[in-house]
């Protein structure tokens, strides 16, 4: 019997650029929308059309040349982005209605680029192009014919180089989707292990080492044991090298690998439960960024740390009330089983920073619910001990299109997450993204670092821009970006 479950990392459309169109392929083209001067008269028929031009609204042309016409508003490269998405979206049902009918499937088609557009723009276009039509279904249906390739008509010099780095880009925000998006009775520490593994095969300069339950308890990992306790799954600790030869700077990135969680005996309500499968997306982005950092040879050296556990409820779970001894000895009184995620953030952010010595640290985690109240669910929080990594992080996410918003390490909580049983605690209460990220900052000691809490953004119920319900990739662009700003 066919596997249901989709290929992880699942392929991407592939992007052409040509300067003519492809005798029998489909033809898509982008309008600017009118100005406030011109008003409706600025846009001329085609195909007994009025386009609007804007940017998302696609329409559909039912005679001439061009099929589809698809606006960009303004003509910012932004606007190209959801005009990418919203076009393959379309075209994609397209497919799916001439199958139903009985026509031969098209595997292609072409977007015609005005003539003034830069390689900004075609990078924008192809982040809508390659993620906007991005499906995870999990079936045992036969697949249903998709789009294979879309041919960029355009004459811009710098097209094929824009298109390089884009399709790393896009791939690291696909594979961290595939990965959160994977259901959670597959979804075990050990396949999240495998699957980095597997998926990091042949890359140069690259290697994946997975730490199994023994060898976490010899090493002391504390905090991953106590929240991997409760399952019948054992915990793991994913360690991606990136090694390329001559790089002098190191960055240690580490990210949240909960591969489900019900909060432990501290369990969580029913309702949203079904959501933890994506409470590895920090992980997630982890695992995508390192591996697409190595195909792009960035000259920087990576390790990348997921310590992966399963939050489950049973007779060997942690309480309420232990008190826990991390990697290198610090002891934490336990005041919340659902605050796991900083549990085992704290064992591999020691670990990574003893054992590496890093220039600076990074992590990324859906950590506190907290933020979604903060800042909604399409903007990162910034926590940061240095300025220059806190600008570092946000301009990086501006490049590849992902909003960052710097959070305060407040000076006057820091005696919060003090212990009086143990050295600190994991649920003082307070301001909760902030009290968390005081909690990290006790493990990291005088690295530079920058805690990236993206609870918020993370996951996605409606579709906007390239993004579509589920898990959105979020921070694995900004990640690859961020590295390439050392390079």
């Amino acid at each position: 019997m066919r596997n249901p479950l989709p290929p992880v990392p699942g392929k991407l459309l592939e992007l052409e650029v040509s300067d003519d169109l492809k005798r029998g392929t489909p033809l898509a083209t982008l309008i600017a929308a009118p100005s406030e001067e011109d008003g409706d008269a600025g846009l001329a028929e085609i195909g007994g059309v009025r386009p609007t031009g804007k940017a998302g609204d696609v329409q559909t042309v039912p005679t001439g040349g061009v099929r589809w016409l698809a606006g960009v508003g303004d003509g910012e490269p932004k606007q190209y982005r959801k005009a990418g998405a919203a076009l393959v979206r379309a075209v994609t049902s397209a497919l799916e209605e001439d199958v139903k009918a009985g026509e031969k499937a098209f595997r292609a088609f072409a977007v015609e680029l005005p003539a003034d557009a830069g390689a900004e723009h075609v990078e924008e276009l192809a982040f809508g192009l390659l993620l906007g039509g991005y499906r995870f279904t999990v079936t045992a249906e036969e697949p249903k014919p998709s789009l294979r390739t879309v041919r960029l008509i355009t004459r811009h010099e710098g097209a094929v180089g824009a298109l390089e780095r884009v399709r790393e880009l896009a791939a690291a925000a696909a594979f961290a989707r595939d990965l959160a998006n994977t259901p959670s009775n597959v979804k075990t520490p050990a396949w999240l292990a495998d699957t980095a593994a597997r998926a990091a095969g042949g890359i140069p300069n690259l290697t994946v080492t997975a730490r199994d339950e023994k060898w976490l308890a010899e090493q002391g990992f504390g905090g991953v044991l106590a929240v991997g306790g409760g399952s019948a799954a054992p915990p793991r600790l994913i360690e991606l090298e990136y090694r390329p030869r001559g790089a002098t700077t190191h960055l240690l990135l580490v990210g949240k690998g909960i591969t489900f969680d019900t909060g432990g005996l501290s369990i969580k309500p029913a309702d949203g439960m079904h959501l933890m499968r994506t409470d590895m997306a920090g992980g997630a982005a982890i695992i995508a960024a390192v591996r697409a950092i190595a195909t792009l040879r960035l000259p920087v050296k990576v390790t990348g740390l997921v310590p992966a556990a399963e939050n489950h409820v049973s007779g060997s779970s942690y309480r309420p009330g232990d008190i826990v001894r991390h990697y290198g000895g610090k002891t934490t009184e336990v005041g919340n089983t659902d605050a796991e995620g900083r549990m085992v953030l704290a064992d591999a952010l020691v670990y990574g920073i003893k054992k590496h010595k890093p220039d600076a640290v990074i992590d990324a985690a859906t950590l506190t619910g907290a933020m979604k109240v903060s800042l909604g669910v399409r903007t990162g929080g910034v926590f940061a001990t240095e300025d220059a990594l806190a600008e570092r992080v946000t301009k990086a996410g501006e490049r590849v299109g992902e909003a960052w918003w710097r959070m305060p390490l407040l000076e006057d909580l820091a005696e919060t997450v003090q212990g009086s049983l143990g050295d600190v605690r994991q649920a003082p209460g307070g301001p909760g993204g902030i009290v968390a990220a005081l909690f990290l900052r006790e493990f990291v000691g005088d690295v530079p670092w920058a805690h990236l809490d993206i609870a918020g953004p993370a996951r996605a119920d409606k579709t906007y821009a390239d993004v579509v319900p589920g898990a959105t990739g979020f921070a694995a662009r900004t990640l690859v970006e961020l590295v390439a700003s050392y390079a």
